[in-house]
């Protein structure tokens, strides 16, 4: 069995619970939470602020912690030689992510797989795959509509809110805008919040929207979706075109692909990886033969 420790437990390490506990081969051995003695969940295994206080040392820890957290947070488990999966979305930055963190896997002998659960991850095999059927031409990848959780946790850090929500809109050939729907505390300017959104690297390339609002649990939905779509050559032969839809749960959808990584986290040499530098095979629990037999 896989033992599998989840750090931190928002919307996505609850989902990433009843993923693991969904998995024949993996046992989830803990709960890490830096407000453990705080606010400590009710699940029926330990709870605590640091792995060490485990009775079981997991293989793999599974990272459901804030984007600009991740590099910290990743370096802490992989010097304890314990492998790490995470979620980081800040897309122009993964490369650097992989090249910091593989140094420190490489030493320790332990695996990160980064940027790995909807987007970026899974969309991001989907796009390898389109780009190798049709070498020349464009990809687009358009998103929603639906709830973006890294934006709206980004929106959330932001001083002065104390609640939020971020909206995905599609506009077509890879362009959204985004509508973000925001409670001040008390005591802060919402103008002064909404100039502070708009210039946040989630948000500054896109078209964004900013509204005062006082009920935002009214307005939450966490469903999602994308359209992704490649016309090129393949060859000398033109006119290619891909397309692939998905309409989903995001959390449920991005605590699965984590959880996959988890398992694949094991089959990999020391080093961090993205999700299109993994034999998809390996996200896969079950006898290898049996898979190719079954898929190919």
């Amino acid at each position: 069995m896989i033992k599998v420790a989840i750090v931190g437990f928002g919307n996505i390490g609850k989902a990433v619970m009843e993923s693991i506990t969904s998995s024949k081969d993996m046992e989830l051995v803990g709960v890490i939470m830096r407000t453990a003695s705080l606010n400590k969940p009710q699940v029926n295994v330990p709870v605590v602020d640091d792995v060490k206080k485990l009775s079981v040392k997991p293989d793999v820890v599974i990272l459901c912690t804030p984007s600009r957290s991740i590099a910290e947070v990743a370096k802490t488990y992989l010097l304890q030689g314990i492998n790490t999966v995470d979620s980081y979305d800040i897309h122009s930055t993964i490369w650097e992510l992989c090249e910091n963190l593989g140094e420190v896997a490489k030493k320790s002998g332990s695996v990160a797989l980064v940027s790995v659960g909807f987007d970026p991850g899974g969309d991001s095999v989907i796009r390898t795959l389109f780009e190798a059927f049709a070498p020349k031409g464009q990809t687009f990848t358009n998103f929603g509509p639906g709830m973006s959780m890294g934006h709206t946790v980004a929106v959330k850090a932001i001083e002065g809110v104390k609640n939020a929500l971020s909206v995905t809109i599609p506009l077509g050939t890879g362009i959204h805008r985004r509508l973000v729907y925001v409670t001040p505390l008390e005591g802060y300017d919402f103008k002064e919040i909404a100039a502070k959104i708009k210039n946040d690297p989630y948000f500054i390339n896109d078209e964004t929207h900013v509204y005062e609002e006082n009920n935002i649990d009214s307005l939450v939905d966490v469903g999602h979706g994308v359209n992704l779509v490649r016309k090129g050559a393949s060859g000398v032969n033109h006119n290619q075109m891909f397309e692939f839809n998905m309409r989903i749960n995001n959390p449920a959808l991005t605590a699965q692909v984590m959880v996959a990584c988890a398992r694949a986290s094991l089959k990999q040499n020391p080093g961090a990886y993205t999700m299109i530098e993994i034999p998809v095979i390996d996200l896969l629990d079950g006898n290898k033969e049996e898979i190719i037999r079954r898929i190919v």
